[in-house]
């Protein structure tokens, strides 16, 4: 078994096995970090794709001044957090188009399996996740690595290239919305 610097080293040097070993040893953990951010299954696949293809191509921008799963975990929420910016251009530029069309959109809750769920609670996993998507991005994304993905505060805050304690902020403001958005929720739906 090769350690992980070996399999850098050898991806370095445009090694192909070394490339698919990496693949299979972070496939999950890319998948289920950028499918908590996007909250689409076919998207996530593709965008776990795009994840591996600039791991190959920036393989030589990673210096080892972090850890390589920090490195892996950056490009996920990066390459997450910029689809979800390019589908919200789009959808603004649609909603302009539509003006006076009457496009009627209804707000739905995600049908998507999380790994991070079991499925019996299918439904209120979908009412959580609905509720973690209206967070502001930052907000989302720490949430999403911490609680999701169970990161630790300072790799969340490594990741994300930021202190521990503006860590802790975003998780009490994420905590804080969260709350507000569920107890909204379940006052409209079970009372």
């Amino acid at each position: 078994m090769t350690n992980e610097t070996e399999l850098i080293e050898q991806l370095k040097r445009g090694d192909e096995t070394a490339f698919k070993a990496i693949v299979e040893q972070w496939k999950d953990m890319v998948h289920n970090t950028i499918l908590g951010i996007v909250q689409n299954e076919t998207e996530a696949e593709d965008l776990a794709q795009d994840v591996f293809i600039k791991v190959f191509e920036k393989i030589n921008t990673f210096k080892g001044d972090s850890k390589f799963s920090t490195w892996l975990y950056r490009i996920a929420t990066t390459t997450a957090l910029d689809h979800l910016r390019s589908k919200k251009r789009k959808k603004r530029f649609g909603f302009l188009q539509s003006l006076g069309g009457g496009n009627d959109e209804k707000e739905s809750i995600p049908d998507f399996h999380h790994p991070g769920v079991s499925l019996d609670n299918k439904e209120r996993a979908a009412v959580l996740f609905k509720a973690i998507d209206s967070l502001p991005e930052n907000q989302k994304t720490a949430y999403t690595l911490h609680k999701l993905e169970g990161l630790s505060y300072r790799d969340v805050s490594e990741v994300l290239n930021t202190t521990v304690s503006a860590v802790e902020s975003l998780m009490s403001r994420a905590n804080q919305n969260l709350r507000k958005e569920l107890e909204e929720y379940y006052n409209k739906h079970y009372r």
